[in-house]
Protein backbone atom coordinates (compact mmCIF):
# COMPACT_ATOMS: atom_id res chain seq x y z
CA UNK A 1 0.00 0.00 0.00
CA UNK A 2 1.07 3.63 -0.73
CA UNK A 3 -0.30 5.31 1.83
CA UNK A 4 1.08 2.40 5.24
CA UNK A 5 3.16 4.36 7.98
CA UNK A 6 5.24 3.26 10.42
CA UNK A 7 4.41 3.59 14.38
CA UNK A 8 7.49 6.19 14.69
CA UNK A 9 6.55 7.85 11.25
CA UNK A 10 2.53 8.25 13.03
CA UNK A 11 4.71 9.25 16.44
CA UNK A 12 6.47 12.16 14.73
CA UNK A 13 3.23 13.18 12.83
CA UNK A 14 0.94 13.34 16.20
CA UNK A 15 3.58 15.22 17.91
CA UNK A 16 3.91 17.65 15.05
CA UNK A 17 0.45 18.13 14.92
CA UNK A 18 0.06 18.36 18.27
CA UNK A 19 2.71 21.22 18.36
CA UNK A 20 1.26 23.17 15.35
CA UNK A 21 -2.42 22.93 16.44
CA UNK A 22 -2.07 22.93 19.67
CA UNK A 23 0.73 24.80 20.91
CA UNK A 24 1.23 22.07 23.84
CA UNK A 25 4.11 19.07 23.34
CA UNK A 26 2.51 15.78 22.56
CA UNK A 27 4.71 13.22 25.27
CA UNK A 28 3.08 9.89 25.15
CA UNK A 29 2.38 7.45 22.59
CA UNK A 30 0.21 7.18 19.09
CA UNK A 31 0.66 4.09 17.64
CA UNK A 32 -1.35 2.07 14.75
CA UNK A 33 -4.31 -0.19 15.86
CA UNK A 34 -5.61 -2.80 13.19
CA UNK A 35 -7.89 -4.47 15.64
CA UNK A 36 -10.11 -1.11 15.10
CA UNK A 37 -13.01 -1.21 12.66
CA UNK A 38 -16.13 0.92 13.68
CA UNK A 39 -13.68 3.87 15.31
CA UNK A 40 -10.84 6.27 13.57
CA UNK A 41 -9.11 6.42 16.87
CA UNK A 42 -9.05 5.91 20.61
CA UNK A 43 -7.95 7.78 23.35
CA UNK A 44 -6.75 5.89 26.71
CA UNK A 45 -6.85 7.81 30.12
CA UNK A 46 -5.27 5.88 32.21
CA UNK A 47 -2.17 5.79 29.89
CA UNK A 48 -2.71 8.91 28.05
CA UNK A 49 -1.77 7.07 24.80
CA UNK A 50 -3.32 6.96 21.60
CA UNK A 51 -4.45 4.11 18.88
CA UNK A 52 -5.03 5.08 15.37
CA UNK A 53 -6.68 3.21 12.90
CA UNK A 54 -4.52 2.39 9.74
CA UNK A 55 -7.34 1.11 7.64
CA UNK A 56 -8.46 4.67 7.85
CA UNK A 57 -5.34 5.80 5.91
CA UNK A 58 -5.53 3.43 3.19
CA UNK A 59 -8.75 3.86 2.32
CA UNK A 60 -9.60 7.95 3.18
CA UNK A 61 -5.54 9.46 3.11
CA UNK A 62 -3.36 11.74 4.88
CA UNK A 63 -6.07 14.95 5.46
CA UNK A 64 -8.80 12.50 6.99
CA UNK A 65 -6.44 11.05 9.51
CA UNK A 66 -4.83 14.77 10.41
CA UNK A 67 -8.95 15.24 11.61
CA UNK A 68 -9.00 11.83 13.82
CA UNK A 69 -5.50 13.01 15.04
CA UNK A 70 -6.55 16.35 15.96
CA UNK A 71 -9.89 15.04 17.48
CA UNK A 72 -8.16 12.27 19.83
CA UNK A 73 -5.50 15.18 20.71
CA UNK A 74 -8.43 17.34 22.24
CA UNK A 75 -9.21 14.47 24.15
CA UNK A 76 -5.72 14.24 25.38
CA UNK A 77 -5.37 17.84 25.91
CA UNK A 78 -7.98 18.56 27.47
CA UNK A 79 -8.02 15.56 29.53
CA UNK A 80 -4.48 16.66 31.37
CA UNK A 81 -5.42 20.30 31.74
CA UNK A 82 -8.96 18.95 33.67
CA UNK A 83 -11.31 20.33 31.50
CA UNK A 84 -14.35 18.54 29.81
CA UNK A 85 -12.80 16.31 27.55
CA UNK A 86 -15.63 14.16 26.52
CA UNK A 87 -17.66 14.82 23.26
CA UNK A 88 -20.46 16.35 24.90
CA UNK A 89 -18.71 18.97 26.44
CA UNK A 90 -18.69 22.25 25.16
CA UNK A 91 -15.04 23.07 26.39
CA UNK A 92 -14.09 19.43 23.61
CA UNK A 93 -16.26 20.64 21.01
CA UNK A 94 -15.23 23.98 21.41
CA UNK A 95 -11.67 23.07 20.93
CA UNK A 96 -12.08 20.58 18.07
CA UNK A 97 -14.01 22.94 15.67
CA UNK A 98 -10.69 25.50 16.33
CA UNK A 99 -8.40 23.04 15.62
CA UNK A 100 -10.35 21.58 12.17
CA UNK A 101 -10.72 17.87 14.09
CA UNK A 102 -13.68 15.96 12.82
CA UNK A 103 -16.43 15.19 15.02
CA UNK A 104 -17.03 11.49 13.32
CA UNK A 105 -14.74 9.91 11.13
CA UNK A 106 -15.74 8.24 7.61
CA UNK A 107 -16.85 5.01 7.38
CA UNK A 108 -14.85 2.23 5.74
CA UNK A 109 -16.10 -0.12 3.33
CA UNK A 110 -17.09 -3.71 5.04
CA UNK A 111 -14.99 -6.51 3.55
CA UNK A 112 -12.15 -6.69 1.89
CA UNK A 113 -10.73 -3.15 2.96
CA UNK A 114 -10.90 -3.37 6.63
CA UNK A 115 -9.33 -6.61 5.85
CA UNK A 116 -12.13 -9.08 7.35
CA UNK A 117 -15.30 -10.90 5.50
CA UNK A 118 -18.66 -10.99 6.92
CA UNK A 119 -19.27 -13.47 8.79
CA UNK A 120 -22.00 -15.30 7.14
CA UNK A 121 -25.40 -16.82 8.84
CA UNK A 122 -24.03 -20.35 9.64
CA UNK A 123 -27.60 -21.07 12.14
CA UNK A 124 -31.33 -20.65 12.36
CA UNK A 125 -32.78 -20.93 15.57
CA UNK A 126 -36.49 -21.75 14.89
CA UNK A 127 -40.21 -21.04 17.75
CA UNK A 128 -41.66 -24.25 17.76
CA UNK A 129 -44.77 -22.59 18.96
CA UNK A 130 -45.19 -19.48 16.58
CA UNK A 131 -42.06 -20.62 14.20
CA UNK A 132 -40.26 -17.29 13.93
CA UNK A 133 -37.32 -18.05 12.71
CA UNK A 134 -33.57 -15.74 14.26
CA UNK A 135 -30.43 -16.24 11.97
CA UNK A 136 -27.82 -16.65 13.72
CA UNK A 137 -23.66 -16.26 13.08
CA UNK A 138 -22.48 -18.43 15.98
CA UNK A 139 -23.75 -21.83 17.43
CA UNK A 140 -25.93 -21.26 20.86
CA UNK A 141 -27.10 -23.34 23.18
CA UNK A 142 -31.69 -22.57 22.33
CA UNK A 143 -32.32 -24.40 26.11
CA UNK A 144 -31.22 -21.09 27.83
CA UNK A 145 -33.04 -19.01 25.59
CA UNK A 146 -37.12 -18.25 24.43
CA UNK A 147 -38.72 -16.70 21.89
CA UNK A 148 -38.87 -13.34 22.32
CA UNK A 149 -42.54 -13.02 20.72
CA UNK A 150 -44.21 -16.00 22.77
CA UNK A 151 -41.56 -16.99 24.67
CA UNK A 152 -42.09 -21.13 23.07
CA UNK A 153 -39.11 -23.42 22.92
CA UNK A 154 -36.32 -22.70 20.55
CA UNK A 155 -34.45 -25.36 18.18
CA UNK A 156 -31.37 -24.48 16.30
CA UNK A 157 -30.73 -25.41 12.92
CA UNK A 158 -27.31 -25.43 10.62
CA UNK A 159 -27.07 -23.98 7.94
CA UNK A 160 -24.35 -25.03 6.37
CA UNK A 161 -24.77 -27.09 2.87
CA UNK A 162 -23.44 -30.97 3.51
CA UNK A 163 -19.77 -31.22 2.84
CA UNK A 164 -18.58 -33.36 0.06
CA UNK A 165 -16.51 -36.48 0.56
Amino acid sequence: MMNEMSNEELQAWVEKISLESFRVPFRHQATFNRRLSSTGGRYFMKSHHIEINPHQLATHGREEVEKIIKHELCHYHLHIAGRGYQHRDADFKKLLQAVGGSRFCKSLPKGRATGRQPEPYRYMLRCSACGTEYLRKRKMNPARYRCGKCSGRLTLLSLDSPKKS
